[in-house]
């Protein structure tokens, strides 16, 4: 019986530890694929504290793993063209989120900026999840869920270069004349029928509009305007996420090294939408994760000690 009484707390104890892990948190893996340096940040949500690391730089082919607690919500996006001046001051051209510092700490990013948007455990316990460039583009993302289910559990993304298309008067130029970002119609002329306020302030009465169009073209799976939902939100139950900055080859170089971004052959895991590569479905990457790998083995680690407990009982 005192084997018992000593096996039933430990019991209790591996098994609380393996369903917290397995259940709580949430990892979000960051891969930075450009051939340049990004400078990821994150903000949560008002109701959803703050990340291990709210800033951080990735190098090329660098990856940086992220814990999430449950019910976290917030949004990733990657800084480009960052420095540091002489009084010790961090800034960026593009997506800088104005705390002066590599860590934003609370701040979110400066439009244009490519975001991908997170509510873990959401209504019905999904995630919900999306890539929104409701306030511009700057860079290519992709967002794969692993190991996750649902019916609307799928990537998205826009893996394209939009800089180069970007129409001149919504385009973001660096000192040197080179377009490294391209505005949404809102910011560059603050017009109620492009922000979706005021008298367009819901969906009967702000539309797409030629410009949101053009990123919506290109990018058929992202928000390009505020009620741009139906085609653009995704949920998955149970998944860890993969973020990848410039996920395809062409959209690597920077647009002054004169590459050109234009698709010129798939692979298995692509398909051509309206002539330009966007990934589908879950492409044969929504395979099990090292976390998920962890999870599997905390429930067979709960059952064996479940089946020790009931052993050890039926001997007493």
């Amino acid at each position: 019986m005192s084997q018992l009484t000593l096996l039933i707390p430990l019991s209790s104890f591996f098994i609380s530890h393996f369903f917290i892990q397995a259940v709580v948190s949430t990892t979000f893996t960051l891969t930075n694929k450009c051939d340049y340096t990004v400078w990821p940040g994150s903000l949560s949500n008002a109701d959803a504290p703050a990340l291990s690391t709210t800033g951080f730089a990735l190098q090329n082919g660098e990856s940086k793993t992220i814990t999430a607690p449950a019910s976290w919500g917030g949004r990733f996006w990657g800084r480009t063209y960052c420095s540091q001046d002489s009084t010790g001051k961090f800034s960026c051209v593009t997506g800088d989120c104005g705390s002066g510092k590599l860590e934003c700490s609370g701040a979110g990013a400066a439009p244009p900026a490519t975001l991908a948007e997170f509510k873990l455990d959401g209504y019905g316990g999904m995630d919900y999840f999306d890539v929104s460039l409701v306030d511009g583009y700057n860079l290519p993302l992709l967002v794969v869920p692993q190991g996750g289910s649902g019916q609307n559990c799928t990537s998205t993304g826009c893996v394209v270069d939009l800089n180069e298309s970007c129409p001149s008067e919504l385009q973001v130029t660096s000192t040197e004349g080179e377009s490294v970002g391209c505005k949404s119609a809102c910011e560059a002329f603050g017009s109620p029928q492009y922000c979706c306020n005021g008298a367009y302030s819901t969906p009967a009465t702000c539309g797409p509009s030629t410009y949101s169009e053009i990123f919506k073209n290109a990018c058929p799976r992202a928000y390009s305007y505020a009620y741009d939902d139906k085609t653009s939100t995704f949920t998955c139950a149970s998944a860890d996420y993969q973020i990848t900055f410039c996920p395809s080859p062409n959209t690597s170089q920077k647009a002054s090294q004169g590459q050109n971004t234009e698709n010129t052959s798939t692979n298995s895991n692509t398909t051509l939408v309206n002539s330009t590569m966007v990934y589908e479905g879950a492409l044969n990457q929504n395979g099990a994760s090292p976390s998920m790998d962890s999870k599997v083995l905390g429930s067979h680690v709960i059952a064996g000690i479940v089946s020790l407990t009931v052993a050890i009982w039926q001997l007493g």
